[in-house]
């Protein structure tokens, strides 16, 4: 029994381990590569269908980290017919596939991956970005909080999707601002950290989406910076690595959600990076590219993603100089798409401002 799991488990395993500080660059932009067939054949594709829209996102994302968006090029046209077919008339929002109902996970994407093509300015073109404003503000319930589409369960990730896209498509001004805020802190524990909802357990992810909200909100100064970074700090785990919770174990995709906390909240030096370094770098495949949520498992895009601007937050630098696109910890967009972006957008969309953007991270 024993020898048939390990050879199921070296089945699915990365078969070379990384030199140390080696970024596998070409590999994983051939996985990154592969991924933009249509594959109808494959488990996978099918399974996933509900989410395609974050998985474009995410692979956008990583591209644009390795300073690599011209690679998708050729691509650039359909993948942009295709993100406006998703878009939901009946809602105002984004699907995460052509057909699907509106969902505010969604229309963040759709917004994200528009601005990574440069071509945000479709929305008005289209006479679309009224109706994605109304749909995201109509979310908004009397307690401050938002629900994710018509159907009304509420989060505090649809919090913060809210808080960022509004931001980004420059219109703030169109929900209840202070109303989200306080339904957020309604949602942080005891430790420091956040849930989901009032009294729910706290959790890395949540914790980022509530911290990430409150910066983009101008209200960052509302959390105990120290209770909190202890927790964040807590994460990581004596191979490196952060988890989401005590106890569990480490994977790739809290380099993000940790991480990009511990950045906002200017502790990033209370965790040892060069030991989280280390560890994402052992969950790259380097032969097929491309990371997973730990070492010798198979990797997707998803952490791929993460692990990706994971490295970025840490200001990683390869063996040969080159260095990655810096990440905002809030917007999860690239510093040089937030910077393009303003520019675009005039007086609506301050990202050089400060005051205006409501947080001062810094790397650590």
């Amino acid at each position: 029994m024993e020898e048939t799991k390990k050879e199921e488990t070296t089945a699915t395993a990365t078969t070379t381990k990384p030199p140390p500080n080696y970024f596998a660059r070409e590999q994983h932009l051939k996985f990154i590569a592969a991924l933009a067939g249509e594959k109808k054949n494959d488990f996978e594709f099918w399974v996933t269908e509900h989410l395609r829209m974050s998985g474009v996102y995410w692979t956008l994302g990583a591209l644009d980290i390795l300073d690599a968006i011209p690679f998708v090029e050729p691509q650039k046209p359909k993948i942009i017919e295709w993100v406006l077919n998703c878009y939901d008339a009946t809602s105002g929002g984004f699907g995460g596939n052509v057909g699907h109902d509106g969902h505010i996970i969604y229309t963040l994407s759709a917004i994200q991956i528009l601005i990574m093509l440069d071509s945000f300015s479709l929305l008005n073109e289209k006479n679309l970005l009224k109706p994605v404003i109304s749909f995201i503000s109509s979310l908004q319930k009397p307690d401050g909080s938002f629900a994710g589409d018509r159907w009304g369960e509420i989060d505090t990730r649809f919090s913060y999707i809210a808080i960022n896209s509004l931001r980004l498509l420059g219109s703030i001004e169109s929900i209840n601002l202070e109303s989200a805020v306080n339904f957020i802190l309604a949602c942080k524990n005891f430790d420091g950290s956040f849930g989901c909802i009032p009294g729910a357990e706290s959790h890395a992810g949540q914790t980022f989406c509530c911290v990430a909200a409150l910066a983009l909100a101008g209200k960052i100064n509302t959390i105990d910076t120290d209770l909190l970074g202890w927790w964040l700090a807590e994460r990581q785990v004596e191979a490196g690595g952060l988890n989401g919770r005590p106890e569990k174990l480490p994977d790739v995709c809290y380099s993000w959600w940790v991480q990009s906390s511990l950045c906002l909240l200017k502790k990033m030096k209370w965790i040892n990076q060069g030991k989280l370094k280390d560890w994402i770098l052992k969950c790259q495949d380097c032969e097929k590219g491309g990371i997973s949520d730990r070492p010798d498992c198979t990797a997707d895009i998803f952490h791929t993603f993460f692990g990706i601007g994971g490295l970025s937050l840490l200001g990683f630098v390869e063996e040969n100089g080159k260095g990655l696109i810096v990440i905002d910890p809030a917007y999860a967009l690239t510093e040089k798409t937030l910077t393009r972006h303003e520019k675009n957008m005039g007086d609506k969309f301050k990202y050089s401002d400060i005051k205006a953007r409501g947080y001062d991270y810094q790397i650590g």
